[in-house]
């Protein structure tokens, strides 16, 4: 599969679907998109996923939204961009990687320790404190974030 990766600098309706499927906060979604480096990802010309990254320390990148089409999930979209990020990283000479997702996110926690990531801490009550709307995740109401790590 020859995904292409094209940096973003003018988000469209169909990115911001993706976006807010995969973070349903608008207003953390523009913060986040206007400080990071946000890339839409095509395959046969058709947009499939988007991924955000936004340096948030002295050599450490955080991938802050990554999202999947939902039509093209579970076919290695998310993995091919996961390895986008680590080689972006690696490239632009930092040391750690990081993301962060929610407790009840079983797929994407299986996916991210699957490509190396190690849980480095619990952010508790942050969709709580971030959100006004309730998010409920395969059956659960979202509390907390589970933040891991890769260190390059």
């Amino acid at each position: 599969m020859n995904l292409l990766f094209n940096e973003l600098t003018q988000l469209t309706a169909p990115h911001y679907e993706l976006l807010l499927d995969a973070d349903p906060s608008k207003k953390l979604v523009d913060d986040y998109t206007h400080r990071g480096f946000t890339y839409e990802v095509t395959l046969d010309k058709k947009l499939v996923g988007t991924i955000v990254l936004l340096p948030t320390r002295p050599e450490t990148l955080e991938i802050v939204n990554i999202a999947v089409e939902p039509n093209f999930q579970k076919q290695g979209i998310g993995q091919q961009m996961l390895d986008f990020a680590i080689n972006y990283a690696k490239k632009n000479y930092y040391r750690t990687l990081e993301i962060g997702t929610g407790s009840t996110s079983i797929g994407q926690l299986y996916l991210y320790q699957k490509v190396g990531f190690r849980i480095s801490s619990i952010d508790t009550d942050f969709f709580i404190h971030h959100y006004s709307e309730e998010i409920v995740e395969n059956g659960l109401v979202l509390r907390d974030m589970i933040r891991l790590r890769l260190n390059l």
